[in-house]
């Protein structure tokens, strides 16, 4: 376990990240865990008019698939909103950080939520029906 450790600290070291680098993935770090305050607008290439603007706590979809954005907001302590829109070679979308947030340059930020790991199972339907 502890070679695992030292295997994953020495690898920004040899591949020479630069301190924007380790600034940048912080930051995104940050956003994804709903700290940063962000303005993301969609645009019309043809028309010239914004099609949809979301501010707030938001974090980027990492796993959209091509042509797709998703954008997830933190509305309230446990209230979120999801928002979709595709993408075309006429739409078009830029992020805004509303806000400066204080990350490191040196260290990386990493996130454990232990909680995580034991998932919230919901049971649908009759519990006789599925005993039968």
């Amino acid at each position: 376990m502890k070679k695992a450790i030292l295997a994953l600290v020495a690898i920004p070291a040899i591949a020479g990240c630069t301190d924007a680098d380790v600034a940048s993935r912080n930051l995104s770090k940050a956003a994804d865990m709903f700290e940063v305050n962000r303005r993301v607008v969609f645009y019309n290439g043809i028309t010239g008019g914004y099609m949809l603007t979301v501010e707030g706590l938001c974090s980027l979809g990492n796993r959209d698939s091509a042509g797709q954005l998703s954008i997830t907001c933190k509305t309230g302590p446990d209230a979120f909103k999801k928002h979709f829109l595709g993408l075309s070679d006429n739409v078009t979308y830029f992020v805004e950080q509303l806000e400066p947030n204080k990350v490191s340059t040196y260290h990386y930020r990493v996130v454990f939520k232990p909680q995580t790991i034991i998932p919230d199972i919901d049971f649908r339907g009759d519990l006789q029906e599925l005993a039968q």
